[in-house]
């Protein structure tokens, strides 16, 4: 639990400085309201293949505003997978599952405040998790400045197909601290930090490891702490066009390090038509007791690719189209997205050439948005 002690530590500085910084922004911040997100309604199909994984289904969406200070939504993702990645043909069978995620939210306003309480329960066949949040943002400077305050904590029950004697729990804690900055009409900057926390069973009791080539149980350490901080910054190019930059750093206790670079452009063409396009590079550091194929028996090991050295590089687009829109009433979008990834690792290899692992993926969204 020393992990978690020291998220707890952070969250209490983080409080203290929160605290400070809304009290010194009352004394001089102008009293405004603060605005409920749009009621909106949202059906989405989407579709992942890479790596072996197939995974699709649908996901819907509904929000509403009561009495203009409670916005409540509902949501539900659902993902059918089919699972034949590297992992699973090196040493066991491809498998059929499905995912159901169900979630629940309420925006509150008061004032130039906006209070978020939301839970979300996911659910297949040898894995649930359930996560409770709670987010306030606060608006000052005549809403100039936005300051935000969030905690996550979720609990996770893990268990193993035909092995009923098997059954684990995992728990995870999330703290967040974000400023968001007008710095001119068309320019806005935002700077977010994360504090996170997990305590548990925190690999996958199919994975194997391999030591001196002979696959053992991977071995995790039961407690990972992490810090992440995120800078963005969006502009109005003003010609109807904007773009946006943003840049994530990750450290935690395992050793890994990443890093995640991002440069997106959008623009309208005539009325109906919105288009996005952005290029994302992701790299990261292995953990420290990862190994392909370790020369030595020791307390943890794993040859899970994602604790594993490797980058990604991925192209994106989002295209949108305003079917109906009657001002002040609602409006109609059809939309639709796609994004390319490529994952090149470094140390982890395909044990049935030798080679060093590497694959593409593929996601495609098509979803249709009102808002009213």
């Amino acid at each position: 639990m020393a992990a978690t002690k020291a998220a707890i530590s952070l969250w209490r500085r983080l409080l203290a400085l929160f605290g400070g910084i809304v009290g010194g922004l009352f004394a001089v911040g102008h009293v405004r309201a603060a605005d409920l997100p749009e009621n909106k309604a949202e059906t989405l199909f989407h579709s992942y293949s890479g790596g072996g994984v197939t995974a699709l289904g649908p996901a819907l969406l509904v929000r509403k505003s009561i009495m203009d200070k409670v916005s409540v939504s509902g949501t539900y993702y659902m993902d059918a997978v089919s699972n034949a990645s590297i992992d699973v043909v090196t040493t066991a069978s491809k498998y059929h599952e499905v995912r159901s995620e169900f979630g629940l939210s309420a925006d509150y306003v008061y004032r130039d405040s906006q209070i978020t309480l939301s839970a979300t329960s996911s659910h297949e066949p040898d894995y649930t998790a359930n996560t409770g949040s709670l987010d306030i943002s606060q608006e000052v400077f005549g809403g100039m400045t936005t300051v935000a305050l969030g905690f996550s904590r979720g609990a996770d029950k893990v268990l193993k197909h035909n092995s009923p004697e098997f059954s684990d729990a995992a728990r995870h804690w999330q703290y967040r601290l974000g400023v968001t900055q007008i710095l001119t009409p068309r320019w806005l900057m935002s700077v977010n930090g994360e504090a996170l926390s997990d305590d548990g069973f925190l690999g996958s009791p199919y994975r194997f490891a391999r030591v001196f080539g002979a696959a053992v149980p991977e071995r995790n350490p039961r407690t990972r702490s992490a810090r992440a901080v995120k800078f963005r910054l969006v502009g109005d190019l003003g010609s109807r066009d904007s773009m946006h930059a943003e840049y994530r750093y990750y450290r935690d206790t395992w050793a890994i390090k990443s890093h995640t670079a991002e440069l997106g452009y959008s623009r309208y063409f005539g009325q109906a038509w919105l288009a996005d396009a952005y290029a994302r590079y992701y790299s990261q550091t292995k953990a420290v007791f990862y190994s392909d194929n370790a020369p030595t028996e020791t307390v943890y090991v794993s040859r899970n690719r994602q604790l594993s050295t490797y980058t990604d590089a991925s192209l994106g687009a989002k295209l949108s189209y305003t079917l109906k829109k009657v001002p002040g009433q609602y409006d109609l979008k059809l939309n639709g997205a796609y994004e390319f990834t490529h994952f090149s690792f470094k140390d982890f290899t395909d044990i049935r050439t030798g080679s060093l692992y590497g694959y593409n993926a593929n996601i495609v969204q098509v979803f249709l948005t009102a808002t009213y």
